[in-house]
Order: C-alpha cells, then structure tokens, then sequence
C-alpha cells in the first residue's frame, strides 16, 4: 500500500516535470524562428538606424578620402603605363586621352555614388526577400503537447524507470534547444555585423573598380555584397522547410521519437543557417 502511494507520488511528480519541459521546450527556438524573415528582411538602415548612421558617417568622413587617394594613384599610374605603351609618346594616339579622361570620370562618379550603389544592393534584396515571405507562408513553430495527443494520459500509463529517462531527456533537450536559439541569433545577427563591416569600407574597393592593375577587386566586392544580401533568401527557404518538416511530425509517434525528432530538425535548421553564407558566396563566385 505505501509503495503504491510512493510510487503514484513519484509518477505525478515526473509526470508534471514532463509536462513543464515539454511545454516551454522550443519557445525560444519558435520565438527565434519567427523573428527570421522580420530581420532578414530588413535593409541595414532599418535593421538599426544608429549603426546605419555611424557606418555611413565613418564611410563617408574618413574611409572616402583614402579612397580618393587611391583612385588618384590608380589613374595616374594608367596614365603613365598608356604613354609609356606608346613608346614614350613618339607614337601618341589622342583619343587615349579621352578614353583614360571618360574612364576616371566614371570611375569618380561611382566613388561619389558608392554608398547609394551599396544600399541599392540590399534594397534589391530586401524586395526579393519580402516577396519570398509572401509566398513561403508556412509556420514553423513547434509544440510538443499539440504533436502529441492525451499526453497527459500517456504519461501516466508510463513505469517510474521510463518516465525518468523521459524526464532526463526531456530536461536535456530543453537545455538544447536554448543553445540552439543562440545559434539562430548568432547567425541572424552575425549576417547583419558582416553587413556593415563590409559597407563601412565600402568606397576603397568601388575606387579600384576600374583600374586595370585592380580590376578584380573592385567585382569581387560588389559579388560579396550580391551573396550578402541573397543569403537572406537561403534564410528564408531553410526556414520554409523546417516549417513543413516540424508540421509533418506524425501525430501518433512515440513521445521519445517526438522530442528528438524536433530537436534533430532544429539542430538541421542551424546547421543550414550557418552553411547559407558560404552557399551564397560560392553562388556568386565571392572570396
């Protein structure tokens, strides 16, 4: 008689333990997941306006004049190898000169225009984005207590021995799953710091766009900015199908095979987060 109360005592304590896990377990990661396609959608300018403010004002004050200098040295440096292919100006075609004059006025206009050429990059994006989300409208949040039906009920069927590994289990990838929104946030917002780190220099490799000698820098930093603002989309997708894949959890599955089944899907949604950076990047041919 008191080893049956005993035990009933111990199976409604896990039990209640059980449920306390499972109920909280991936609101985080849900309340991460649903934040992805608001933030990634954002240009850097409404992402933070402060930051936005602050980067443009370093670009602009102190990272632009560097990049004058350097553009000047680039055309001069172009000016001297033209004479010089010309045997020292004993064989002087004029119409050199009004290529190398046209060549540094459209390498100036875009120096002077380097910023509203790099936002415009991510105002592409975010309108790609946006259009994504309108018809990627899956949701992809996770509830255990609703993939699984008379939980309650099930539980206290369970022994004392499985229900305490279920507790254990339970408590773990709850722990998890709080690494696992981390991860998220890392991922989201790590984007959006490589954003502006990459525009705050932004008129230096805009200046070399056109120089002969630097050529390859100049295309190789606008393909970054591209892989930048189109690993938004890859966002997006993986999100989209974590969503279909959560929903599809079946109904009647074990709870063991439930709880690790979501826990396996968000360790692969963050697994591909991280991977849509360098996926981006190859895309475009970016290095």
């Amino acid at each position: 008689m008191i080893m049956g109360w005993i035990t009933d005592w111990l199976r409604e304590i896990l039990v209640d333990g059980i449920l306390s896990n499972l109920s909280g377990m991936f609101d985080t990661v849900n309340e991460k997941v649903g934040e992805i396609s608001g933030q990634v959608g954002l240009t850097p300018q409404a992402w933070n306006g402060g930051i936005y403010s602050m980067i443009r004002s370093l670009s602009e004050t102190v990272v632009l004049p560097i990049a004058g200098v350097m553009l000047a040295a680039i055309m001069t440096i172009e000016l001297i190898q033209l004479i010089t292919e010309r045997n020292n100006m004993q064989d002087v075609d004029t119409w050199m000169f009004f290529k190398w004059v046209f060549k540094t006025a459209c390498a100036i206009l875009i120096v002077t225009n380097t910023w509203n050429i790099v936002m415009g990059v991510f105002d592409v994006a975010q309108s790609l984005v946006n259009s994504a989300s309108g018809v990627i409208s899956s949701d992809a949040s996770v509830d255990i207590t609703s993939i699984i039906t008379d939980l309650e009920a099930r539980l206290m069927d369970m022994d004392i021995g499985p229900l305490f590994g279920l507790w254990f289990q339970s408590l773990f990838v709850g722990i998890c799953t709080w690494a696992l929104s981390i991860c998220i946030m890392i991922v989201i917002y790590g984007r959006m710091i490589e954003i502006y780190l990459v525009t705050s220099i932004a008129p230096v490799p805009m200046a070399t766009m056109l120089g002969k000698e630097w050529g390859g820098m100049g295309p190789n930093y606008l393909r970054s900015l591209f892989a930048l603002g189109f690993q938004a989309l890859l966002i997006i997708v993986c999100v989209a199908i974590y969503a279909v894949l959560v929903q599809n959890i079946a109904v009647g599955t074990d709870i063991t095979k439930a709880i690790w089944t979501c826990m396996g899907y968000t360790v692969l949604l963050c697994f591909t987060l991280f991977k849509t950076g360098s996926l981006a990047k190859s895309v475009f041919a970016a290095h």
